[in-house]
């Protein structure tokens, strides 16, 4: 069987249609953000908080003790950073530990741990090196584990989540040299050849794929008479003959990945390890990534506690003008928007996994809001640590170690977190997806309205249902308890939350009413607007962090653990978070988005040359995306087995 030799063609309907299809079309489970984004401060969603039963907390305290102890004397990150690659033992001492079987359930073998503790184990591990920590997500929060979780057969359970909880090491491959976040051009092809399928085609940035031994591969499988065929989901072993490990890349951070480029040809996958039926692999890697994302925000808030931890021992070492750096405002205020930050990440991770485990709500968009927001709070986190540290900031923890100093990676930290910005998801694709998710209400109404392919009889019913719904929605957003001054009354306690809690309903309405405005005057060009779209789900994400850090610090307070503390934190957050609000609130209708349009459309068509004239181009040549073309590997198989 050979493969199709072209590259998929698309259109951007075309492309957009392949996105809706994959999406979850129904909400059979309440959500707090969904609400939110509708007006709807629901805060009985998430107060009082939830918490894991008594066994789970037990379970994972005790897994942590041990990762602790691991962490401290086996894994040395100076030696990591600088050998670019993590050590055999280390990865041998993980398995041993159990570690690749955290989510796994434990009659396969697993440790069984909930959501929030295996974030935990991500946070613990990924402070001591962050490539150990992605090297433990990539295989269990998107890997083989996670989908065999949900979508698997029985059969497919039994004979891989074993191996995957004590041996055996997954990677997720989806991504292409030509196709990143529109996988309606995937070119990957697998085709059904009697009991199997023949794949065909090369797969870019692999997580873990030059060490893995099971692979989770996306693939377009042909429509024939035996299945509908699209992209599809397989559980492929990596010793299969045709599979090539052509190159281990490199980065600027996280350096001690093992992440490549991998070429299929002719390899024979039996269908028995398809997961799920023909055409649903991009809803098997969606639905996979509404609980997998939390895997970044458990990163960031590790990077937040130790850049707060390095910012109080350095400010109070560090002496200018006579006092520590810390009492002078200018560096006191990045210390505090850390400590704070720190604490509303910590508040937006645990309540997001707490409900992902108790799965009682729909968690997609709490999901992507905390992968969207910790991703970009902690990059400025780190760069406020770097700034802290001044020149010693920019230097390596090698060199200042060699001349006598503490190593403090506070450089490498700011390297390593970069790449969260775009991981699972960059921030501008979170920003559609996620606005796509917030305004699924109002296009489930008023859709037919604006798809210039509906017929003017399909306009008018849906002009119908639309009148119905915002008859009685409309006036909801005019006014609610955000407006009484004694409402959330809980939430006062020597320091003022309640106040914030208000604003927030406030606010949840101003955001609604901004959104139907938008539709109002944009219609069908709505989902051009994304400069528009991205405020609107950066005030969304702001108010969803204020929520959970005031009922996170309710929480503190009522088990007696630092209460009082957690209150002020909530209370800083919340008011920085309050500006960086308003702020998205006047750019919504006050931004340079129409300029910055006819720049960009000079830049493309070259009216401004001129302004490149005066320097060298450092890059190499070559062109700007490999070629893929399907055919045997001519490089070496840089795979190893780790054993």
């Amino acid at each position: 069987m050979s493969a199709p030799s072209s590259k998929p063609s698309v259109t951007e309907r075309e492309a957009r249609q392949v996105a809706e299809a994959a999406r979850e079309q129904d909400w059979r489970k309440p959500s707090f953000a969904k609400e939110l984004f509708l007006g709807r401060f629901r805060l009985d969603l998430i107060h009082p908080h939830p918490l894991p039963a008594a066994e789970d907390s037990e379970r994972g305290e005790e897994f942590l003790a041990k990762l602790r102890v691991f962490c401290e004397t086996r894994i040395d990150a100076a030696r990591i950073e600088r050998e670019a690659r993590i050590p055999d033992e280390v990865i041998a001492g993980l398995k041993e530990l159990g570690a690749l079987g955290m989510k796994i359930d434990t009659k396969y073998g697993g440790l069984g741990l909930t959501q929030v503790y295996y974030n935990k184990a991500l946070a613990l591990a990924g402070s001591a090196c962050p490539a150990v920590g992605v090297l433990l997500s990539a295989h269990q929060s998107i890997g083989v584990p996670q989908p065999l979780k949900l979508f698997g057969t029985d059969e497919q359970k039994a004979e891989f989540l074993p191996r995957c909880a004590r041996t055996d090491i997954s990677a997720f491959l989806l991504t292409e040299p030509d196709v990143g976040s529109d996988p309606a051009r995937l070119a990957t092809s697998a085709v059904r050849d009697g009991d199997a399928y023949v794949l065909d085609g090369v797969k870019l940035w692999t997580t873990n794929g030059v060490i893995a031994d099971l692979l989770v591969v996306m693939a377009r499988v042909p429509k024939s008479a035996e299945g509908k065929g699209g992209i599809t989901a397989f559980v492929v072993e990596t010793d299969s003959p045709g599979i090539t490990v052509e190159n281990r890349n490199a980065f600027m951070g996280l350096r001690g990945i093992e992440n490549g480029v991998t070429r299929f040809h002719q390899v024979r996958v039996p269908a028995a390890n398809r997961i799920g039926p023909e055409g649903a692999g991009l809803k098997i890697a969606l639905t996979t990534l509404n609980t997998g994302r939390l895997s970044l925000p458990a990163s960031c808030v590790a990077a937040g506690k130790w850049c707060l931890k390095i910012a109080r021992e350095w400010s109070a070492a560090r002496e200018q003008w006579g006092r520590p750096i810390a009492e002078h405002e200018a560096v006191g205020a990045k210390i505090s928007f850390i400590a704070a930050t720190t604490f509303a990440l910590e508040a937006v991770l645990d309540l997001s996994s707490q409900m992902a485990d108790e799965d009682r709500n729909d968690i997609r968009i709490e999901g992507a809001l905390a992968k969207l927001f910790a991703s970009e709070m902690g990059w400025l986190m780190a760069d406020e640590l770097v700034q802290i540290r001044g020149g010693r900031g920019f230097e390596t923890a090698e060199s200042l170690a060699a001349r006598g100093e503490r190593a403090v990676p506070a450089e490498q930290v700011l390297r390593d977190l970069r790449i969260n910005r775009i991981f699972e998801g960059s921030t501008e694709i979170m920003h559609l997806l996620i606005a796509r998710e917030a305004v699924d209400a109002h296009l489930k109404v008023a859709g037919d309205l604006i798809d210039p392919d509906k017929s003017l009889q399909d306009k008018a019913k849906a002009g119908a249902g639309a009148g119905v719904f915002y008859a009685k929605w409309l006036p909801k957003l005019v006014a609610g308890s955000g407006q009484l001054p004694g409402t959330y009354g809980e939430f006062r306690h020597g320091v003022d939350l309640s106040r914030h809690l208000r604003y927030v309903e406030r606010n949840a309405r101003k955001l609604a009413r901004s959104t139907f405005y938008a539709m109002s005057r944009w219609q069908g060009r709505m989902e051009t607007k994304q400069g528009f779209l991205g405020r609107i789900v950066d005030i969304g994400a702001e108010l969803f962090a204020m929520s959970a850090a005031c009922v996170r610090a309710e929480l503190l307070r009522t088990q007696g653990d630092h209460g009082r503390e957690a209150y002020q934190l909530a209370d800083a957050f919340c008011e920085q978070s309050r500006i960086r609000v308003e702020e998205l609130f006047g750019r919504l209708w006050t931004n340079t988005d129409a300029i910055d349009h006819k720049v960009v459309k000079g830049v493309m068509g070259g009216a401004y040359e001129w302004l490149e004239q005066g320097i060298v181009d450092p890059s190499g040549d070559g062109p700007w995306i490999a070629d893929t073309t399907p055919g045997p590997s001519k490089a070496d198989n840089l795979h190893r087995r780790v054993d």
